[in-house]
């Protein structure tokens, strides 16, 4: 008989009210705070600078981080990644043998002293271009990609917006001036990051400290690769107007930073302050990883639907970076929608989870259904229509709106 099991029903309901108008939160426990001390990031010659953490993408440090400037032969860093997407596209291959042009040969600035007319290969251009930051080889990995340095830019200026590089124009392949050239410390520090992440292969050449071309060596021009046994990378820049640049990446205990200098008025200058932006970022500051991507963190209830409850993670990794000793005072938090109706899509956005330090807010990421919810049957949507309606009228009798 249908009476005896609708009986039953509203007695399950009846017990599961209470619980279901629990705030659904779930907040990490925390302990008295402690002192949070940190020094002011050291003074730091030069234009404009960025410290930011490889992993969670905190900034660090600063100075005119979104401030447009020449790039110079920071310009090659794309380049190259544009060449690395070009590689595992299969459009190109290391072993392609590229006729030098007469205008690559004549480009001025540094050199890995390819000939016009001569082949050479993709492979021993990339590594003139990041090792030895030769404009002639950047120019003619251009005009082997795109079959000209005009319409590489073309495709410099659209790679750049897809990584959200607002304050970046392109007008060629090396860096050299022009007034509709330019660049960011921010932006700068996306790309490389960008490159490092999806082209970790690859970014070991700019580790590399010499390269032999034509009878000559040359060494790269990123002291620190001798200095820091941490720094694995990345470009110099240099023009009169650009100033001495440096971008660099290094990596101590599992923590990887990036950092950005613009605007120096040396070569040694440039190495000197990236290495202080360097050291007070490990010293002062860790990295934690706090949630890897599909990892399940809550559950949402779901109405109507072929199951009650549904797995809700975060699609990428999150990590967060925090003064040293201070991890503990991280106050975590989930907020999960309570009226969800079936069907759902994985993928779905059903809550979000924020994580503050300090009273700041520094991680807000979508909560997201780690699988799909199909509808009910008739009857079980019918049941949980009347356990909504219920709990409605419980809330109601209760204050609620």
């Amino acid at each position: 008989m249908v009476f005896p099991r609708l009986s039953a029903f509203v007695t399950t309901v009846s017990l599961l009210l209470i619980g279901f108008w629990q705030p659904v939160m779930a907040e990490t426990p925390q302990p008295k705070p402690t002192p949070h001390v940190v020094p002011s990031p050291p003074n730091t010659q030069g234009d404009a600078f960025v410290l930011i953490d490889f992993h969670s993408d905190q900034i660090i440090a600063s100075k005119n981080p979104e401030k447009q400037f020449e790039p110079a032969s920071l310009t090659k860093i794309m380049t190259g990644y544009i060449v690395f997407n070009e590689l595992d596209k299969g459009n190109i291959s290391l072993d392609d043998m590229v006729t030098i042009s007469s205008k690559a040969w004549k480009m001025p600035g540094s050199k890995m002293f390819i000939e016009v007319g001569k082949q050479v290969s993709v492979q021993d251009l990339i590594k003139g271009m990041v090792i030895q930051s030769g404009n002639d080889a950047s120019v003619a990995l251009a005009e082997h990609i795109a079959g000209s340095e005009e319409v590489f830019a073309e495709l410099m200026n659209k790679y750049a917006k897809s990584l959200g590089m607002d304050g970046t124009h392109f007008m060629n392949a090396t860096g050299l001036p022009h007034p509709q050239h330019y660049s960011s410390a921010r932006d700068m520090a996306l790309l490389t990051k960008a490159l490092i992440t999806e082209f970790p292969e690859q970014y070991n050449w700019y580790s590399e400290k010499k390269f032999s071309f034509n009878g000559i060596t040359q060494y790269n021009r990123n002291k620190l690769l001798w200095q820091d046994p941490s720094v694995d990378g990345l470009k110099t820049g240099y023009t009169e107007a650009a100033g001495y640049c440096l971008v660099t990446s290094a990596n101590r205990d599992r923590m990887r930073l990036i950092s950005v200098i613009l605007g120096t008025d040396s070569a040694k200058a440039r190495v000197r302050e990236s290495q202080k932006l360097l050291n007070y970022g490990f010293r002062f500051f860790e990295t934690h990883a706090m949630y890897e991507g599909g990892q399940r963190l809550n559950d949402a209830r779901i109405w109507e639907g072929k199951l009650d409850t549904i797995g809700l993670g975060i699609e990428k990794p999150v990590y967060v970076t925090v003064p040293r000793g201070q991890y503990q005072n991280l106050q975590i938090e989930t907020r999960i929608d309570q009226n969800v109706t079936a069907p759902v899509e994985k993928g779905q956005e059903l809550g979000q989870l924020t994580i503050q330090f300090n009273g700041e807010q520094i991680i807000d990421r979508p909560l997201v259904a780690l699988a799909a919810v199909e509808e009910g049957s008739f009857f079980k949507k019918l049941m949980d229509q009347i356990q909504k309606l219920f709990a409605s009228l419980f809330a109601w009798l209760n204050g609620g709106e």
